[in-house]
């Protein structure tokens, strides 16, 4: 990486220019920087509303075919990130996710993923017509989550299924479980094919020895980054990272156009050339304090009585090759309190908002943008509800996710068939038309196209009583599913599902 090149903000630098230079917008936002909506502009501030700014204009280039401040950031953040080449997202990585799909199969095409791969996979697979493929991720019983896919599944994975064009990994969970990346690339690419990779949670590895492989450094062909969770940019920001042998990366750019924005946030980009930045030249410094940061916590927490939080003693286990410091995940199992009521306890009680919560547990993400301070109370918030609401109730609500559901259409011919609304506990035998989640952290339940099973039902109930909000189906309350209407689609889909 070049030192001196990474302290260059070009489009960050355009902007600016745009602004001091006193340019008299007649284009696009009416907002005309910020005069036309004053009420708003009191609030967030003048400046970055004064760069609220549409794409084409002379010197601040396009995102659909960069050739000039865009590029310019795009190859930084390439060189910053181990890539060939970078994509600004400002979609968010979701829109990433399934340009990598787009990129590698078509209709009827397999693609191997794992069962716990978030909810944006399954809108790439009905946009592309692949069909998935899954793996069952380890279940880690005690802390009720999915872990990572182990290379020998992978390879079983691909000799079924040697027609599948690629393999799809998540770098690392939502909880920081990283899986063996660089073997699983070395035995799918020494059977031809590609790696692509869910980074959205993993921005940051490639900045600090002591975390996980990054996508990029463990080979894999492409990866999705979410730069906005950890590393700093706003909301939505997201690079994609090509680095490939078999991918064109042109191929890629064209199906990024199929669903990319022509009119992107100027204010995200050029979060995530200032980002880039800092992480370039600074982000082992940053990374190091958040480390610290995270094991003093996890420390500290561990000497609560009936708490856990998982460390470097899962790394090597099945299903975790390593681990993310920087996710705390406090099990509260053995006080009797689940997670849900948890989380509830620290926003409504100390103002406390959690990234996430499931059964067992409450996950904080920390970053670069924590300190002591913050870390403190959130730890003497905890040590709080342990002593208010502690009991020695041990919850034991099976976690077992349902086994692997039978696809027995693919997602996008679910999506476009038939359909009916039944109530999901009369659902059972039924071929889904949408997706059941919880979310966060937006891991399907069932998908559509694979047959609505008891334990799913079960599984959903148990989510639902414990205060899970499910999400995906039209119905609000999850109450009610879309499924296939009649038989009949099923019988005409395995008459055509060469195409579809």
């Amino acid at each position: 990486m070049k030192f001196q090149e990474q302290q260059r903000t070009p489009l960050f630098d355009a902007l600016k220019k745009y602004v001091a230079d006193k340019t008299v917008p007649f284009h696009v936002p009416g907002h005309k920087g910020g005069k036309g909506i004053p009420e708003f502009r009191s609030f967030v501030g003048e400046n970055v509303l004064s760069i609220d700014v549409t794409s084409g204009l002379l010197d601040l280039d396009t995102i659909c075919n960069p050739l000039g401040v865009i590029q310019e950031a795009e190859e930084l953040a390439a060189c910053a990130f181990g890539a060939d080449h970078a994509h600004f997202l400002v979609n968010g990585t979701t829109s990433g996710i399934q340009a990598m799909i787009l990129s590698v199969a078509g209709p009827g095409d397999e693609i191997i993923i794992p069962r716990n791969a978030h909810r944006s996979v399954t809108g790439g697979l009905i946009l592309s017509g692949v069909k998935p493929v899954y793996i069952k991720p380890v279940i880690d019983n005690y802390m009720g989550i999915a872990m990572g896919i182990t290379p020998e599944s992978v390879r079983r994975a691909i000799v079924e299924h040697p027609n599948a064009k690629a393999v799809f990994v998540i770098n690392p969970t939502y909880y920081g479980v990283a899986s063996d990346l660089k073997r699983i690339v070395e035995i799918a690419h020494s059977y031809g094919k590609p790696v692509i990779v869910d980074e959205a949670h993993g921005a940051h590895l490639g900045f600090h020895p002591d975390l996980p492989l990054s996508a990029m450094e463990a080979g894999a062909d492409m990866s999705a980054v979410s730069v906005h969770k950890l590393l700093g940019s706003m909301t939505q920001s997201s690079l994609l990272l090509v680095k490939s042998d078999f991918i064109d990366d042109r191929k890629v750019k064209a199906a990024m156009n199929l669903t990319q924005t022509t009119s992107p946030s100027y204010p995200l980009m050029a979060s995530i050339d200032v980002a880039r930045k800092q992480m370039a030249l600074n982000g082992r410094e940053l990374l190091q304090r958040t480390i610290e940061l995270c094991e003093d916590a996890r420390k500290q927490l561990n000497a609560i009585k009936g708490l856990y939080v998982m460390g470097k003693e899962v790394e090597g286990t099945e299903g975790c090759f390593a681990l993310d410091p920087t996710k705390i995940a406090i099990n509260l199992r053995e006080i009797g309190l689940s997670g849900f009521e948890t989380e509830k306890l620290l926003k409504y009680e100390y103002h406390i908002q959690m990234e996430l919560s499931d059964l067992y547990n409450v996950l904080a993400v920390v970053s670069i943008g924590d300190n002591e301070e913050s870390v403190s109370v959130l730890i003497n918030a905890i040590k709080d509800i342990v002593q208010k609401y502690g009991s020695n109730n041990v919850i034991k609500i099976s976690t077992e996710l349902p086994e692997n559901q039978e696809v027995v259409v693919s997602p996008r011919f679910a999506y476009y068939s038939e359909k009916r609304v039944v109530r999901l506990e009369e659902a059972e035998g039924e071929i889904s038309a949408e997706m059941l989640m919880a979310y966060p952290p937006g891991i399907p339940i069932i998908c559509p196209g694979e047959r609505i099973t008891k334990e799913v039902i079960e599984y959903a109930k148990t989510l639902s009583s414990e205060g899970c909000h499910l999400q995906g189906t039209i119905d609000p309350e999850a109450r009610t599913i879309m499924v296939l209407a009649d038989r009949e689609s099923v019988r005409y889909y395995e008459r055509i599902k060469e195409v579809v």
